[in-house]
């Protein structure tokens, strides 16, 4: 199965799994909030993701667009790559395979790197402006200085 949506609410997830139900489509919602708040995470981003058969992915596709232009409750809540327009989008910025996420998670708790949001089609990052880093907090305090 592939990805064809994502999104930060699970209920917006399976309200559009039940669409692509009754247009006839095999869906399923995997929700990698448990999985985000596990990584020491407050609020699970980018977290609900609505996936499709691999067959099935270019009559989804086609759906998704006319359910865009028409239900502005979906394209409100949609995640999407502002660099390629994918939905295919993790946070934050480490991938499930990566050796070592959990350093990366620990890294991010700690604020030390940004939580990102992560583009698996095109590879593009963009920070969530809502968390900031040590770097940001410390330019806050000490506008000018460099940190050491």
């Amino acid at each position: 199965m592939v990805t064809i949506a994502t999104f930060n609410e699970a209920a917006k997830a399976r309200q559009l799994k039940r669409r692509f139900h009754d247009a006839g489509l095999q869906a399923d919602v995997h929700n990698e909030a448990p999985l985000q708040q596990v990584g020491f995470m407050s609020r699970p981003q980018a977290n609900a993701k609505v996936m499709v058969e691999d067959t099935d992915f270019e009559r989804a596709q086609d759906l998704m667009k006319e359910w865009e232009a028409t239900d502005p409750d979906i394209s409100a809540a949609l995640i999407r790559c502002p660099q390629c327009g994918s939905s295919n989008i993790e946070y934050p910025q480490m991938t499930r395979k990566f050796m070592t996420p959990a350093l990366v998670v620990v890294l991010c708790a700690l604020k030390i790197i940004p939580k990102e949001f992560y583009c698996q089609d095109c590879h593009f990052t963009w920070t969530n402006q809502e968390e900031p880093t040590i770097g940001r907090l410390w330019h806050r305090f000490f506008p000018g200085g460099e940190m050491s």
